[in-house]
């Protein structure tokens, strides 16, 4: 009989992060779920039976805590993340640092410090990046400066340790309906006095699926990317955002002529 798959989930107390957990346990696996927040982990493990492990991902001092509780496992999935608001002169030095912090940093204290026991089961890795790994949106310094050394990230990894069987990918989506996106609609939805699901719809208009991602939706690549059926992908950034990268945005102006046929 085979043994449950042992996954570290960073970020797991809400969003992509939940649902990954809710999925993983799904397909039986032992869970440890890592996050700065109690309550929303304890309240994600009472439903998938998962450890918690209470703290900042982005802290290496916290990971050397939870040394022995984690061992070897077979998988991370790292989830952390934050903002990282403002164009470069609105940004303030602790903006700055808590972007990195929280984006990057996050990423690369749960990665070297899972290493040694993915090493052990020839595991595997997912980082969690974002369309602003691959284009720049407004007034987003930090974050996008962030998201796009994750790439940089993940390939490193995937280049160091794949000859020890490990393998490291990225997930880079678009909108996705989780708490942190609800809470960027809100400026949406008061300058234009609409709803949640209006917000979605505007900041989606012209993403050729025409909606957001569900957490649930995101998961499943990311488990998909840390499971057997990916066993040949690594250092790959699979893109996850409805389309939207795809646009080339100087023709966006000729899409108001009319329908295509």
């Amino acid at each position: 009989m085979n043994k449950p798959r042992r996954v570290l989930i960073t970020g797991a107390g809400s969003g992509i992060g939940e649902a990954c957990a809710r999925q993983l346990a799904a397909e039986g696996a032992q869970l440890i779920l890592v996050g700065r927040r109690r309550e929303p982990l304890e309240r994600v493990a009472a439903l998938t039976g998962a450890t918690v492990l209470v703290g900042d991902a982005a802290s290496s001092a916290h990971w050397a805590d939870w040394a022995h509780e984690i061992g070897d496992i077979d998988a991370l999935i790292a989830c952390a993340g934050g903002h990282g608001l403002g164009s470069a002169t609105r940004t303030s030095d602790a903006e700055w640092q808590a972007a990195l912090r929280s984006n990057l940093d996050s990423a690369f204290h749960s990665a070297r410090a899972c290493l040694p026991g993915l090493i052990a089961r020839a595991g595997s890795i997912v980082l969690l990046g974002s369309i602003a790994s691959l284009a720049a949106g407004a007034e987003v310094c930090g974050y996008t400066t962030a998201k796009h050394a994750l790439t940089g990230l993940t390939r490193s990894l995937a280049r160091d340790y794949g000859p020890q069987g490990v393998r490291v990918n990225m997930v880079c989506p678009g909108w996705v309906r989780t708490p942190m996106a609800d809470a960027e609609m809100q400026p949406l939805m008061a300058h234009y006095h609409e709803s949640l699901d209006a917000a979605y719809a505007r900041v989606t208009a012209q993403v050729p699926l025409r909606r957001p991602a569900s957490a649930a939706e995101i998961a499943e690549l990311c488990c998909f990317l840390i499971s057997p059926r990916a066993s040949i992908i690594t250092g790959a950034s699979l893109v996850a955002d409805g389309g939207s990268s795809i646009v080339d945005v100087p023709t966006l102006a000729y899409s108001q002529l009319g329908a295509l046929p």
